[in-house]
């Protein structure tokens, strides 16, 4: 089969995430861009999408590895050609799914990074530059971050209608556009309404947004801009930070402190609650690390 009957292939699939499973434009083009690396793999081995037998997708797994890409990123890219070969095989396009049965090798299981509550309170504190108006907006956004658990997609999303400050939440449009309510804690309801009164109309100056956190002159922020500004914030000597480690941040605080799964599963939006179980390992580790520092017999070794 030439390329462009790949190319064909891979286009059906885009219009399949968009219209039936209703993705996210960044989640589609995520998936764009994983099926086109293998395409472009097995193109080099004289193979197209529709002939890659298993050994060629454990191959092009090998090969990621090899080229140092983090376990996380292979296990997105295998979920990605799993989904692929699945739309294939409904369509009877094929008659076997090469990624059936292929194992994910545990050390692709990697957990989330997380700060520790003195890490996230020196950032928060430290975000921003200066007292101006662009200062206020960034710490607020950096509380909003960590205390509500969002994606950078969804805090740079949120209109000034989703925001019900009197009640205490805000509406947030998460992955395949699902909407879910998060509720705001007393210091990001300070923040907010600091930054509603203070800083936002000087940053609009007099312009327009239905946006509520916006750069200079209305602008929208970009996903780029919430990256920087949280990297910024972080205290010298402290580990680079970023949106998404604040977001394992939250969840993993509030399992640490006693959270139930499905609480923090609705939070942050998770479809599986597979997905929110990896924060139980990250507690877990936690509390092995506190009783071998503290309790008195954890490091004793008992004779026989």
């Amino acid at each position: 089969m030439p390329r462009d009957a790949d190319d064909r292939l891979i286009a059906a699939f885009v219009d399949y995430l968009k219209v039936e499973k209703g993705l996210a434009a960044l989640s589609v083009a995520a998936y764009t861009r994983d099926i086109k690396q293998l395409q472009l793999f097995a193109r080099s081995k004289r193979r197209t999408l529709l002939d890659c037998r298993r050994d060629d997708v454990r191959a092009f797994l090998d090969h990621l590895f090899s080229d140092q890409v983090d376990g996380r990123s292979v296990a997105r890219k295998l979920s990605a050609l799993r989904q692929f070969y699945r739309f294939l095989l409904l369509d009877r396009l094929i008659h076997h799914d090469p990624t059936l049965n292929i194992e994910t090798p545990r050390q692709w299981k990697v957990l989330p990074k997380a700060l520790s509550t003195t890490e996230v309170e020196q950032l928060l504190v430290s975000g921003g530059d200066g007292e101006s108006a662009l200062h206020l907006r960034d710490r607020t956004i950096l509380e909003v971050l960590y205390a509500a658990g969002l994606r950078v997609s969804e805090v740079i999303g949120i209109g000034l209608e989703d925001l019900k400050l009197e009640l205490g939440y805000v509406l947030v449009r998460g992955k395949g556009d699902k909407e879910r309510i998060v509720p705001l804690g007393k210091a990001s309801q300070h923040m907010l309404t600091s930054y509603l009164a203070e800083a936002r109309p000087k940053i609009l100056a007099e312009r327009g947004s239905k946006y509520l956190f916006v750069g200079k002159g209305g602008q929208r922020l970009t996903r780029q801009r919430v990256w920087q500004l949280v990297r910024a914030a972080t205290p010298a000597g402290n580990r680079k930070a970023s949106p998404h480690m604040l977001r394992h941040s939250c969840a993993t605080h509030m399992v640490e402190n006693g959270a139930d799964l499905r609480t923090v599963q609705t939070l942050l939006g998770h479809a599986d609650i597979s997905t929110t179980q990896v924060y139980t390992h990250v507690a877990l580790d936690r509390l092995k690390s506190v009783y071998s520092k503290h309790h008195p017999r954890a490091q004793r070794k008992q004779n026989g």
